[in-house]
């Protein structure tokens, strides 16, 4: 019987790529025709932001945001055509024509999507990449921002910086991540648990929805802007911009950054981190980088913890406050770092040793993990024992030489705790002591074995699973993770397949995000591997 079902799966497959190929032949004119004449008057401008495979630059534009290389390889599907437009009026004729003639569409912002499903489907598809909509409209006196979806966190941060060193927006950390993908699943920071996450700072968004209606906050009414605001890129429209709450940074932040391993007591310094670090003020980020490191006495390979924290504010503060809940860790002046806001970002990505316009830098230097890898995430609501981090060191040295592993645990608390997880659709709030990502790097000619690398994380996925929160086991939508289930690449998903890892993502808001859908977009025009699904009827 299995031997059947397999047989019957291989068919599958060869005749959906069969159907690919008839429906890519007869779609990629189909499409174009229909883009070109969308806008007679505009024919001539969107010539210029179309590419197609016979087009020399199309590799480069394709490849030009894949941060992940596991899904650049020759096997990956490719776009029949990437659109990178200019205005609204090119989103719009790409909805419209994809939509008449059956083409999925994936959009683009930084390319950071875990699993690649910002630019990789497994049917015939179109990539929208707002690469050239990425203004970004600083109001000072306000204190507010209108900020494209293809900006990177980078350029934000540099934008918001030359008009005023003491004000920011609180996004993600990494300088080349999409600042429309990022907010679209959250947005978590350096300044998270002083003022919430990107979605909880956002006030408006201008969305293009699966009719071509441009749609404003008011217009989209509040369920909608709801649902955009940390219920995942891809399911309910094209966000062209976002309205944002500015905050206050002061003149003066202060960093350190000390490493311990095995032999000067990580484990039990790690054990005691997790009473500590939730409960600092909200002034303080704090995250614990694990990895593996040669131990300087014999050679031998040991884990390094590597403690990081940044403070709104001087060392004359930081130091006693470290000192005093935090005393284990044996911190000493030395150890702490003045310097401006913009300076700590730098830091934070690697680039010290960088000017500030590094950040609008959109390549991938100083990434902290080779190019293809593997992603997962965990919430943890209970302290780990002592004896479960040692578990987790002997998966850490376990890893051969080819691979890279790198596991971050965030501390959460602060503001986060005074936030409804109804709020917005990221629920992991209140009770939350720390996230973990999982990460397995590799290098890119390594991509044949990746299995192997694939296999250990998903081991220590496994092995973490008594220590981590529990019914739902909850993750973070933009650490995309397909093992945690899929929907359907053909025909319908169904409520209770999508609740598989729906639930794990957005907790019972994922009910809601269901509803919004169904009524916003009940045909599913919208749709990937993990997008929300209407309740068919």
């Amino acid at each position: 019987m299995k031997s059947l079902n397999r047989s019957l799966s291989l068919l599958f497959i060869v005749v959906c790529s069969l159907l690919w190929v008839s429906a890519s032949a007869n779609s990629h004119d189909d499409f174009l025709e229909c883009l070109y004449s969308y806008h007679p008057k505009e024919s001539s401008s969107i010539t210029q932001v179309i590419y197609t495979e016979t087009n020399s630059s199309y590799s480069a534009v394709l490849d030009s945001s894949i941060r992940n290389h596991r899904f650049s390889t020759p096997n990956t599907p490719k776009p029949l055509v990437i659109v990178t437009p200019l205005n609204i009026s090119h989103v719009q004729a790409t909805i419209h024509c994809s939509k008449k003639h059956g083409l999925q569409i994936r959009t683009r912002s930084g390319g950071h999507d875990y699993e690649g499903l910002s630019y990789v489907s497994h049917v015939p598809f179109v990539v929208i990449d707002l690469v050239n909509l990425r203004s970004v409209d600083v109001d000072v006196e306000n204190e507010e921002a209108w900020v494209q979806s293809g900006a990177t966190v980078g350029e934000v941060y540099y934008r918001i910086n030359e008009r005023s060193t003491n004000l920011t927006f609180p996004a993600a950390v990494g300088r080349t991540v999409g600042i429309g993908g990022s907010i679209s699943g959250g947005g978590d920071g350096l300044l998270f648990r002083k003022y919430g996450l990107s979605v909880d700072n956002v006030i408006d968004a201008l969305l293009v929805d699966a009719n071509g209606r441009v749609l404003d906050r008011r217009s989209m009414g509040e369920d909608l802007f709801w649902a955009i605001r940390g219920g995942g890129g891809g399911s309910f429209g094209i966000v062209i911009s976002w309205k944002i709450k500015l905050v206050h940074v002061p003149s003066t932040v202060t960093v350190f950054s000390v490493g311990r391993t095995l032999e000067q007591n990580a484990t039990q310094l790690l054990h005691r981190w997790q009473y500590v670090a939730p409960n600092l003020p909200n002034d303080v980020y704090s995250v614990v980088t694990i990895s593996t490191t040669n131990a300087s006495e014999n050679g031998t390979k040991t884990v390094l913890a590597t403690f990081i924290s940044f403070f709104r504010g001087g060392a004359n503060e930081f130091i006693p406050l470290m000192q005093e809940r935090f005393p284990e860790l044996g911190l000493v002046k030395e150890d702490f770092i003045e310097m401006t806001w913009i300076e700590s970002l730098l830091l934070m990505n690697g680039a010290s040793n960088e000017t500030s316009e590094i950040l609008l830098d959109r390549s991938n230097r100083y990434s902290l993990l080779p190019p293809s890898f593997k992603s997962k995430s965990d919430y943890v609501r209970e302290p780990m024992p002592e004896i479960a981090l040692q578990g987790l060191w002997l998966h850490l040295l376990e890893i051969d030489e080819g691979g890279i592993a790198v596991q971050n645990f965030f501390a959460y608390g602060g503001i986060m705790e005074e936030i409804s997880e109804t709020e917005t659709p990221f629920p992991h709030r209140k009770g939350t002591l720390y996230k973990i990502s999982y990460n397995i790097g590799w290098q890119e000619e390594e991509n044949n074995n990746s299995q192997r690398y694939i296999s250990w994380i998903r081991k220590l996925y496994s092995y973490m699973g008594p220590f981590v929160s529990k019914s739902p086991r909850e993750a973070y939508v933009n650490y995309r993770d397909l093992d945690i289930g899929r929907n359907n690449y053909y025909g319908k998903t169904s409520y209770k397949q999508a609740s598989i890892w729906g639930r794990k993502y957005f907790k019972n808001n994922f009910d809601r995000l269901v509803y919004v859908k169904t009524k916003t977009d009940p045909k599913n025009f919208f749709k990937h591997e993990q997008s929300i699904p209407p309740r068919f009827h």
